[in-house]
């Protein structure tokens, strides 16, 4: 399995350009905005050995590559990544690790005995927080899938653990910009945080404290959810995805009045130099055009979003204010805010509806997985026609 990148780069979480200038001193120089779907490095270790990527997880200006096979560990790219001593000692400490979740602040590492968390802000040779698992406990045992821990979440700013109660059997959880999403063993979606942009999909803007079900998709078992910085997702067992929170830039798929204005600003321009060729006016362009439009700003309940009529989805990340889509026959959606690239369409632009990535059809590459960084996207694939897991 390959890894490709594309999006905000300003800390060298996707690629570093080494140029050799005339003095044959080696520069680093990162690209801050990379387009275009680039391949990631495999990491290296003394021995020559190449380990290979199973998972990625990002933040804002990190990226954690967890290496399942052989001797499992987790390598860091992006701020600080090469000269933090934090950094160098808890990537040293993490062989043997089953699953790690990075932020800014932070990254927290699961072991099968033990979850580790470290300050990656600080000098520490040692993780700030550690949770014991007993083996022999039936729930503990299972494998843990941060950020959620037995008993409880990590988040990401103290209290670092916090609690959730047992009867909500809950198997995955992913963290907003101030809100949570979890998914429960049955299939249904809870969410809880600040909702002053529809991000919990109760149908208002107030806040919840504690884990509330979203009652709108209740009788349809959900397999995945994400979550934004303003905006939640979630896909069912059918392969539908549903949507729902803030739409300023287009990150729900749905009609965005500032995305349509942009575009018209273009087309504008566009025309008007069309007419200066043709010798017409924009009038006469535009006439019988005008009708009024539906835009959605905020879409405080789940609606269903249809990504392709042709297939269903398999996965779905979403970045502070951009989602992207995994379809069953290896296709990558994408769409909301662009300004770094990280829709992956060699474009700046960004979209309120999905567009498919074209560079993985025409390079021959199946999409298996996607992870979203703020402002950036990771894709996981393996050539087209091999086994696909």
């Amino acid at each position: 399995m390959r890894w490709f990148g594309f999006g905000f780069n300003a800390f060298g979480q996707i690629c570093v350009q080494e140029i050799l200038d005339t003095d044959e001193k080696r520069d680093a120089i990162e690209e801050v905005k990379v387009s275009s779907p680039t391949e990631l490095k495999s990491h290296v270790d003394k021995s020559g050995c190449c380990f290979k990527t199973g998972q990625i997880r990002a933040s804002w200006s990190r990226r954690a590559s967890l290496h399942l096979d052989g001797d499992r560990c987790v390598h860091l790219a992006g701020f600080g990544s090469s000269a933090d001593e934090s950094c160098r000692a808890c990537v040293a400490e993490s062989r043997g690790c089953t699953d790690a979740h990075v932020s800014e602040s932070h990254l927290s590492v699961a072991f099968p005995d033990r979850i580790e968390h470290w300050d990656l802000q600080r000098k520490d040779k040692t993780p700030s927080w550690t949770m014991e698992i007993n083996t022999h406990s039936e729930s503990s045992a299972a494998a843990v899938k941060l950020p959620l821990v037995p008993g409880g979440y990590i988040a990401s700013k103290p209290p670092f653990f916090r609690s959730l109660s047992p009867l909500l059997q809950a198997k995955s959880l992913t963290l907003g910009g101030e809100h949570a999403v979890l998914l429960t063993a049955a299939g249904a979606v809870y969410t809880w945080g600040q909702g002053s942009h529809g991000q919990l999909g109760h149908g208002g803007l107030l806040s919840e404290e504690e884990p509330r079900i979203v009652e709108a998709l209740w009788g349809m078992p959900m397999s995945s959810v994400a979550a934004g910085g303003w905006h939640s997702v979630c896909i069912s067992d059918g392969g539908d995805l549903y949507v729902w929170g803030w739409n300023e830039s287009g990150q729900l798929g749905l009609p965005s009045r500032g995305l349509r204005k942009a575009s018209q600003q273009r087309s504008g321009q566009q025309a008007g130099e069309l007419c200066q060729d043709v010798g017409t006016s924009g009038e006469e362009l535009h006439q019988g055009e005008k009708h009024e439009e539906v835009f959605i700003s905020i879409q405080a309940f789940p609606a269903l979003l249809d990504v392709t009529p042709s297939c269903e989805l398999r996965a779905v990340g979403c970045g502070s204010r951009h989602t992207a889509a995994v379809t069953t026959t290896g296709d990558l959606y994408t769409w909301g805010w662009g300004e770094y690239g990280q829709l992956g369409h060699q474009t700046l632009n960004s979209l309120d509806e999905p567009q498919r990535v074209e560079f993985f059809r025409v390079e021959q590459l199946h999409v298996v997985g996607v992870e979203c960084g703020h402002w950036n996207t990771f894709a996981a694939v393996v050539q087209r026609g091999s086994t696909c897991t």
